[in-house]
């Protein structure tokens, strides 16, 4: 895989500027569904570093945001500069744009997880069932193409009938739709974490997926400055006293190998540090999801880790937002 629009940071103030100077004037216009904290989104931007590494600004301009978390909207409107609107999507439909090139949204998917308790039929899950307004805002709006995130799940086989029902939706509103399952580590993320994507796209383009292919980013690289670091609220490196516990409550990273998943719903029991006699802090969490440091977050431990667990990886979703710049650009 090319890394040339990866770069390393830059040293000052005047090398970014030299970075941003040519960068095209036009802009994608974005619809963003479901936006959490913004990790998706921060991805469609880019001009962020990350473990060393500068990931380029894409021209992509987000114009509706939503999600319905009002801490992650905090989150979101501090960190990516501009409005979103906090609450009930259906409340909000009114307010979307005209029209949009893309849209974008990683819909609520517990009713499929892996980790859940399949309990629910996810053709009528309260929470998995919201595609279908991520279907009616692409009806809407018209984008050349759309992209949506979510758990590797749907693939499995007692979710097949759902799947192929959530696929004829999209694709009743005129698109060709295909999908990608990806291991985000293969993409500089340190974290073994699974996801499927979904495009769909308008005329006889194709979309060409990215290829997977960077050298993984152990827990350890990412996290060695922290060891010998104190607790320290500002930069959020704060973490759970929950006793171990069963299943993924004691489960501990390798040093050498990506993290194992980053998880939303887990009530304090992250994962145990590698070396340290502790649970990994909410900024080594947010490091393991491929957020920058500079990137904060609005509200309390168990708000954040939701938040967090919540994410697309902005590393992940730059890849996969480079991938549709050239579709647009192709067409």
């Amino acid at each position: 895989m090319s890394e040339a629009a990866i770069r390393n940071i830059p040293a000052s103030f005047e090398q970014l500027a030299g970075m941003l100077v040519g960068a095209p004037v036009h802009r994608h216009t974005v619809v963003s569904m479901f936006s959490g904290c913004g990790g998706m989104d921060l991805g469609f931007l880019g001009g962020f570093p990350f473990a060393g590494k500068y990931y380029d600004r894409l021209p992509f301009e987000i114009i509706w945001a939503n999600d319905i978390s009002a801490a992650a909207c905090r989150t979101y409107k501090h960190n990516l500069k501009h409005d979103i609107h906090a609450g009930d999507v259906a409340e909000f439909l009114d307010t979307l744009p005209d029209s949009a090139d893309v849209v974008i949204g990683g819909f609520p998917c517990q009713d499929v997880s892996v980790n859940g308790s399949r309990r629910v039929d996810p053709a009528e899950g309260k929470r998995t069932i919201l595609y279908r307004y991520m279907v009616d805002v692409i009806a809407r709006t018209q984008p050349r193409m759309f992209v949506a995130e979510n758990v590797k799940g749907l693939l499995q086989a007692h979710n097949r009938e759902f799947f192929a029902q959530m696929l004829a939706e999209f694709e009743a509103t005129g698109y060709r739709v295909g999908y990608q399952l990806y291991l985000a580590a293969d993409f500089g993320v340190p974290q073994m974490r699974e996801r499927l994507f979904l495009v769909g796209v308008r005329g006889d383009g194709e979309f060409v997926y990215p290829a997977p292919g960077l050298a993984h980013v152990t827990a350890q690289e990412v996290l060695r400055d922290l060891e010998d670091q104190g607790e320290t609220q500002g930069l959020a490196h704060i973490w759970s006293k929950a006793a171990p516990s069963p299943d993924q409550g004691s489960r501990k990273l390798a040093a050498d190998k990506p993290a194992t998943t980053i998880r939303a719903e887990h009530h304090g029991n992250v994962q145990w540090h590698y070396k340290l006699d502790r649970r990994i802090s909410l900024r080594e969490a947010a490091r393991l999801q491929s957020f920058p440091d500079a990137f904060s977050f609005d509200g309390g431990m168990r708000e954040t880790e939701r938040q967090i667990g919540n994410a697309v990886p902005p590393v992940l979703a730059w890849h996969i937002a480079r991938s549709v710049r050239e579709y647009l650009a192709s067409g």
